[in-house]
């Protein structure tokens, strides 16, 4: 009984989405010092990484139980069919910020006195969208702290590089988060949900999506500068902006049924080629010049 909810509750959050925050983790460890961290360290980082994105989505499902209940696309979930409880997900997202304290406090000071700053970042977005159509940017920081947190948990300092990837991954999810909602147009408008597509119509928002992935892809490619790293860092940022092209070249304001595999299967690909290719050139610092 327990196993099975279990079960229920990573398919509720989608626990393999994981991926899309936790190779961006990695790349802002391996690039403190310009090589792969401890094992001590590589552990209590993705167990950090696995804490604060599970706390996050549970209290992003338990928050919007009722709104997903009248969506046809969401009711399915676990809280609105009845398959969990509330004060069963609740008890998740509380031991999973749990997690995220015990990592924080086994990594670095600094990253210790900043978990608060941690938990409103990853709790903010829910409440958001029920006021304004920046919810895509708050979304985005929440994920964007990746980076910028697995420094601090090496380094006990802040950085501009890490500062600079890290406003990337905002950029490129608050980007693809766009094209996600636009699925939701018509229920967010008739529900006084906030969306961009919500605010400015499908047909903007895709634009915007566009331009928050050219800023994506030029923060990205100012910390090759400010780092100096070499040719397969930008082979793998060239990677990733052409799947970013593919992805805009899937979605239509007319046609959205493959917004889906936009969101899931391309950006998935997308963290895991900038961190296989940053991981290559700290092995093999080929210089641009």
């Amino acid at each position: 009984m327990v196993l099975n909810k279990f079960k229920i509750f990573l398919e509720m959050i989608k626990f393999e989405h994981t991926i899309f925050a936790l190779p961006f983790a990695y790349v802002g460890a391996i690039l403190v010092n310009k090589s792969f961290p401890s094992l001590h360290t590589f552990i209590w980082i993705t167990l950090a990484m696995v804490g604060a994105r599970t706390a996050a989505m549970s209290l992003n499902r338990v928050i919007d139980r009722h709104i997903d209940a009248n969506n046809p696309r969401t009711a399915v979930r676990a809280l609105p069919k009845g398959l969990l409880t509330a004060s069963e997900v609740w008890f998740y997202a509380f031991l999973s910020f749990a997690l995220l304290l015990v990592s924080a406090y086994q990594l670095s000071p600094l990253a210790f006195k900043l978990f608060p700053v941690a938990v409103f970042f990853l709790s903010i977005y829910s409440f958001v969208k029920r006021f304004s159509w920046t919810c895509h940017i708050f979304l985005g920081i929440a994920l964007g702290l990746a980076p910028l947190g697995s420094w601090i948990a090496i380094s006990n300092s802040f950085d501009l590089a890490p500062a600079l990837l890290g406003l990337g991954v905002m950029f490129w999810v608050a980007g693809f988060d766009i094209i996600y909602a636009c699925d939701d147009y018509n229920f967010d408008r008739t529900e006084g949900i906030y969306s961009i597509p919500a605010r400015f119509g499908i047909k903007k928002a895709l634009q915007i999506s566009s331009f928050f992935h050219v800023l994506a892809s030029l923060f990205f490619l100012s910390v090759a500068l400010i780092m100096d790293l070499g040719v397969f860092y930008l082979l793998g940022i060239f990677i990733a902006i052409a799947i970013l092209f593919y992805e805009h070249s899937l979605v239509k304001p007319y046609d959205l049924s493959r917004a889906g595999v936009a969101f899931m299967n391309l950006n998935g690909t997308l963290s895991m080629v900038v961190f296989s290719f940053t991981l290559l050139d700290i092995i093999f610092p080929f210089p641009i010049l």
